[in-house]
């Protein structure tokens, strides 16, 4: 059974910094890309390739978050700084079979996590 986990959510200042943490069993993570979303699913964040070669981000995120894997650890990662309220969201992670390129939209993705929260006062 394939299961992505997320973690790292929480209550935050503006300006404070999160790590979120997507953890997947199931399959091998190598063979995916990774992207993030937040809202309903809708919004695409950022998205790293399997081999790494590709990352992209939202306009409105770039130069605020990175994305990050470890394959040792089957685990991708959101390190998310200057928080600002806009950021909050439910924030989801998903795995795409297509490993060489960056779907930028849902419907592209074969699994997701069940999201973390973020939430960021003023």
């Amino acid at each position: 059974e394939v299961q992505l986990v997320e973690s790292g959510g929480g209550l935050v200042q503006a300006g404070e910094s999160l790590r979120l943490s997507c953890e997947v069993s199931g399959l091998t993570l190598d063979d995916y890309a990774v992207g993030w979303f937040r809202q309903t699913r809708r919004e695409w964040v950022s998205c790293i390739t399997s081999s790494e070669e590709i990352i992209q981000y939202a306009d409105s995120v770039k130069g605020r978050f990175t994305i990050s894997r470890d394959s040792a650890k089957s685990t991708v990662t959101l390190q998310i700084d200057s928080l600002k309220p806009e950021d909050s969201a439910n924030y989801y992670c998903a795995v795409s079979q297509e490993g060489s390129w960056c779907p930028l939209h849902p419907e592209e993705y074969d699994y997701w996590g069940q999201g973390t929260r973020v939430t960021v006062a003023t």
